[in-house]
């Protein structure tokens, strides 16, 4: 297991909100940094570079007053559809952003631009060959992407992806995939990852920038309303079936979609919802300070009660 020293001492908690598209934005990642978590966001959730710096520069400001805040993030697609890249990069290295999460491609330049001012840099994968592409790259950290998780998921369980990235890869590992609770951050700390990628949970607070139907039905929904498939962006992901049936699409007769394409992506997700299978846990939408504080004080009782098991006496 390997935390970053940048990191070391600056967390409350082993976790990272991840970076949702059209859902985190400036309110989720300050009070999330603030609370003790990483909080993070999609560049491409500003719709232009413009955008994009100014949200930078909000974050900067507002958590300039808590000097004890966790860093921030942000998540950048490398992926030859996404023109805005190169200018998101170079206004990423220009706010030293403190931690770069890349998603669909590994890029060895991408990740030494981040390293050329002493950022972290974590990749998400699916699978092992995903891995090994990643550590090749030089980031600092992998993201297993597990089964069960919202958004771009795999369908490895999370202790065969954890075990075979540790194989190839001696860096940071984080697991994504139906994280919802302390005691579920606990469990994953004990399988080998240091630290967890949160957000279907962080999809379901006051601060997400989605609409109240969205909220309500991420409550109201279970594991058995999620739908692993490619047919909406051309890349499988999980998504919400009521929200197929609310667009007039047949969750179970849809349409191949083909390639993935950045742009149409955009359009897809706005009407048809993302959100991972431990949706069913899910019963409230609190606030993002007390639903760390929550997850903060069920984990130390999970690890407490771990180190008191009496099968793991000597």
């Amino acid at each position: 297991m390997a935390l970053p020293q940048s990191l070391s001492g600056r967390l409350r908690l082993p976790a990272i909100a991840a970076p949702m598209f059209l859902a985190s934005g400036p309110d989720l990642v300050v009070e999330t940094c603030k609370a003790g978590v990483i909080g993070t966001f999609p560049a491409l959730n500003q719709r232009t570079s413009e955008g994009y710096e100014a949200w930078l520069e909000e974050i900067e400001a507002r958590l300039a007053d808590t000097p004890a805040a966790a860093p921030f993030g942000v998540n950048l697609i490398v992926h030859r559809s996404n023109a805005r890249l190169s200018r998101d990069l170079d206004l990423t290295v220009s706010h030293r952003v403190p931690v770069v999460i890349t998603s669909l491609g590994a890029a060895r330049e991408v990740a030494d631009a981040v390293h050329s001012y002493g950022g972290l840099i974590f990749h998400d994968v699916i699978n092992r060959r995903h891995a090994e592409k990643a550590a090749e790259a030089g980031v600092d950290g992998i993201i297993a992407v597990s089964a069960g998780a919202g958004g771009h998921a795999g369908m490895l369980s999370p202790f065969a992806l954890i075990s075979e990235i540790a194989q190839v890869f001696s860096g940071t590992i984080i697991l994504s995939g139906s994280i919802g609770t302390g005691a579920q951050i606990a469990a994953a700390r004990m399988m080998g990852a240091d630290l967890v990628y949160m957000g279907t949970r962080f999809l379901a607070t006051r601060q997400s920038m989605v609409d109240a139907a969205y909220k309500r039905m991420l409550v109201e929904s279970r594991a058995a309303d999620i739908l692993y498939t490619d047919a909406i962006s051309g890349v499988h992901a999980n998504f919400l079936r009521p929200s197929l049936v609310a667009a007039g699409l047949d969750p179970d007769n849809l349409v191949s979609h083909g390639a993935l394409e950045v742009d149409n992506e955009v359009k897809a997700w706005k009407t048809i919802w993302s959100a991972g299978q431990g949706v069913g846990a899910i019963d409230d939408l609190p606030e993002v300070s007390d639903l760390i504080a929550r997850l903060r004080s069920d984990y130390a009782l999970a690890m407490a009660g771990a180190a008191s098991d009496p099968f793991a006496e000597k």
